[in-house]
């Protein structure tokens, strides 16, 4: 992850006040003398936006322990642009996204969304970035070492399959990976708890966060002041339990893209990933539609006059000859497993579909190609590196899987085989194209050594002393639009269901002016919708392939 801060230029700035914050009941975050945070300038090589401020912040490890010691977050700030009604905080999810890299590129965004009102807050929270303490979590000192450990695992390659995962040769192949990966995943497991990031994985779980942004709003907008918080993806797992943790704490709270908090409290990881991917094959149908529906003209899969199914069928082509390429020779630079996850990628954001379609996938299709005709020989190697997505000088770090399996539930007993099986299984009753998408830390968790000294398991149908936004896309690849209805549901009539006619990650994704309506009137005056049945379009001006919007891909996929 890049370095987002330089220690030596925060230091060198201003003198930092740390504020201690201790206390062990659900009131900790509000009892306290809190010194206001001092602000200064951000490493201008990561936060270029002259309008951010950076500082620390100082939090427990433990806030039921304060024998456990202290650590910090670093925060980042921009202000308000019209009279202050207090601070918006924002989490970007991941889990393990940087608050600060992502305040960097949406300054503007949120600025407009919220009317200029609110101070932005956004932080690296613990297990985030170079600052924070605890901030990275390694459990490799190089690429190399890297490498080394996970030679000849499907943890390099990734599993190879076709269609819904049924010729036998595949499901051997991976079977046979079974024993072999149960071993590498538990000496994973005290590899990452014996590296010196290994002290901190008992303490970067959501509940402490959800802890440190109240202790932090404590500070900004004084003791018990009601807490204003956006969350998108996993962040609405932050969301959901600190609207449930400190109910009474609740200000005007907008939860996007949302994960089922009672899955991440019942469910193994392992399991839940698959849930988290009902509706990623349909968004898939809106880019080939949508590419269909624009002609060979706007989408250079596509050609004249073919229909949705005809460009599927040339992507699987595409997929079945990696696959085969990579049985005859296990180091092809792509592979069918390579091209699921830049596909899965590309579902996020349907503004880079036109750009998928029409840049990157010739370029695979060219490699593929030479690895086929040349019995496996390399090609240039550009398009496997963008799709594997680690640069070759990088060491990994793993932020996602820290946190992610510090909230997970206890460990069960989960064999490595009964994730294989079920992968297996869901790739064939679930999604066929993305289920398999491996490495993933969701199968990390059944062998993950730590769970968080706090996890909150619910309940999650708290009443709030405000009401909240939950919002979501129709059509999401990793969130789906049920998860918003079951947090809708469990909050009741402290909640409002928005939805978006639309595909991605997100609503953030695609412009809506309905949309931003709704949330800068919640947000400057408190307005909520009357019901949950609000519904809003997409912009219709807005062209994801040429001459292609939202709307007609909605109405094709309707009509079939």
């Amino acid at each position: 992850m890049r370095q987002l801060l330089t220690t030596s230029a925060l230091f060198a700035a201003f003198a930092l006040k740390f504020t201690r914050v201790r206390g062990e009941d659900q009131g900790a975050g509000k009892k306290g003398n809190h010194s206001a945070l001092e602000w200064g300038p951000c490493d201008p090589t990561v936060v270029q936006d002259p309008n951010i401020s950076c500082s620390f912040f100082e939090i427990p490890l433990d806030y039921h322990d304060p024998a456990a010691g202290h650590g910090r977050i670093a925060v980042a700030k921009v202000n308000a642009t019209a009279e202050r009604r207090g601070s918006l905080f924002f989490n970007p999810g991941g889990p393990g996204g940087s608050g600060l890299a992502t305040l960097n590129g949406t300054t503007q965004t949120l600025l407009a969304l919220t009317g200029g009102m609110y101070d932005i807050i956004s932080w690296d929270p613990r297990g985030v970035g170079p600052l924070t303490i605890p901030g990275d979590i390694f459990c490799f000192d190089s690429v190399p070492e890297f490498d080394a450990f996970w030679n000849g695992t499907i943890e390099l390659s990734g599993i190879e399959m076709t269609g819904n995962f049924t010729d036998p040769d595949d499901i051997q192949a991976l079977l046979s990976q079974a024993n072999i990966m149960q071993k590498k995943y538990e000496e994973f497991g005290r590899r990452c708890l014996q590296h010196p990031t290994g002290k901190y994985l008992k303490y970067v779980g959501t509940a402490a966060t959800v802890r440190d942004m109240v202790a932090l709003a404590d500070a900004l907008d004084g003791p018990g002041s009601p807490v204003n918080y956006a969350g998108v993806s996993y962040g609405t797992v932050l969301g959901a339990w600190f609207v449930n943790m400190f109910p009474e704490r609740v200000g005007r709270v907008i939860l996007d893209g949302v994960v089922d908090p009672l899955f991440v409290a019942q469910e193994e990881t392992s399991t839940f990933w698959p849930q988290l991917l009902v509706d990623s094959d349909k968004v898939y149908q809106g880019f080939v539609t949508g590419c269909a529906l624009s002609g060979s003209s706007g989408c250079a899969i596509a050609h004249a006059n073919q229909s949705a199914a005809d460009v599927d069928a040339t992507i699987q082509a595409l997929l079945k000859r990696a696959h085969d390429a990579a049985r005859s020779n296990a180091f092809v630079p792509v592979t069918s497993a390579n091209i699921r996850v830049g596909l899965f990628g590309a579902m996020y954001d349907p503004t880079e579909w036109a750009s998928l379609a029409n840049s990157t996938f010739p370029e695979i299709v060219a490699e593929v190609d030479a690895e086929s005709s040349q019995a496996g020989a390399p090609a240039s190697g550009h398009v496997s590196r963008s799709l594997r997505g680690r640069q070759a000088n990088a060491t990994q770090n793993y932020n996602e899987h820290a946190i992610l399996c510090s909230d997970s539930v206890d460990l069960r007993g989960t064999q490595m085989i009964d994730v294989f099986k079920n992968v297996i299984a869901k790739s064939r009753s679930g999604s066929h194209l993305f289920t398999s998408i491996w490495p993933n830390a969701f199968y990390h968790c059944p062998f993950w050594p730590v769970r968080a000294v706090e996890r909150y398991q619910g309940p999650f149908n708290k009443t709030l002393a405000n009401k909240i936004l939950v919002v979501s896309n129709v059509f999401d690849p990793v969130t789906p639009l049920s998860n918003a209805e079951v947090l809708a549901g469990l909050l009741g009539d402290d909640a409002r269901l928005v939805v978006q006619r639309g595909f991605g990650h997100t609503t953030i994704r695609l412009p809506s002016q309905c949309t931003n309506e709704i949330f800068l009137s919640y947000l400057i005056n408190g307005t909520v919708p009357e019901g949950n049945d609000t519904v809003c379009d997409v912009d219709e001006d807005f062209e994801i392939f040429a001459g292609v919007n939202a709307e007609s891909i909605l109405a094709e996929l309707s009509s079939d």
